[in-house]
């Protein structure tokens, strides 16, 4: 049965991009840089096999600072799209914060509620889609993540890819402490699916 929007009847997985989907390059400014990260592909399928929904919630402040447009954003977006569905696997929606607060152009330039670890983009795909924020998880490679999970409830689950290793021996404080840290993506996406089983929930059932 689809859920009305704002209902707050679904479960989700929030993924940063840069350093969690895809190996971390800086500002990612050509296709030719873009490589996703080993098993990425593999677990985001495990998730959709779940009935999870799969959203990518990123910071991209290169927009603001001039080094690609939104346009590009969406460009990259679709790549990664093909290259998931090439092996089994889709991202039901991305998120992206474009703003950076001291640094960039014009309407860019921006303190926002969306730029993570402010939970803005979590909160607007929760409202859009009908998620259970405080039933859903996030994987990302950085404290931001780490404080955006946190921020609505969610768990959040620290990868080593990335920036992760660094994240992980700089992290202090509740606010930033992961529910579990994994090697990557694919390791994360299994440990959510033991996580549903724990809590006596069958395969299939993230939607419900």
């Amino acid at each position: 049965m689809d859920m009305v929007p704002g209902s707050s009847s679904r479960r989700a997985v929030f993924l940063d991009r840069d350093g969690t989907i895809n190996e971390e390059v800086g500002y990612l400014c050509s296709l030719d840089d873009l490589v996703l990260i080993k098993g990425a592909a593999e677990g985001i399928r495990l998730l959709n096999s779940l009935g999870l929904l799969v959203v990518v919630a990123t910071n991209q402040s290169g927009v603001a600072r001039g080094y690609f447009d939104e346009s590009f954003v969406s460009c990259v977006h679709a790549e990664i799209e093909r290259r998931l569905a090439q092996e089994g696997a889709c991202v039901d929606a991305w998120y992206v914060c474009p703003h950076h607060p001291t640094e960039g152009r014009d309407a860019y330039r921006l303190s926002c509620g969306c730029r993570k670890p402010a939970p803005g983009l979590l909160l607007r795909a929760g409202q859009d889609l009908g998620i259970d924020l405080a039933r859903s998880w996030f994987v990302g490679d950085t404290a931001m993540d780490m404080e955006c999970a946190s921020a609505v409830g969610a768990k959040g689950i620290l990868v080593l890819t990335g920036k992760g290793r660094l994240t992980l021996s700089r992290i202090k404080g509740r606010n930033t402490h992961p529910e579990f840290v994994a090697p990557d993506l694919a390791s994360a996406c299994l440990w959510i699916r033991d996580d549903m089983l724990s809590l006596g929930e069958n395969y299939g059932a993230g939607n419900q």
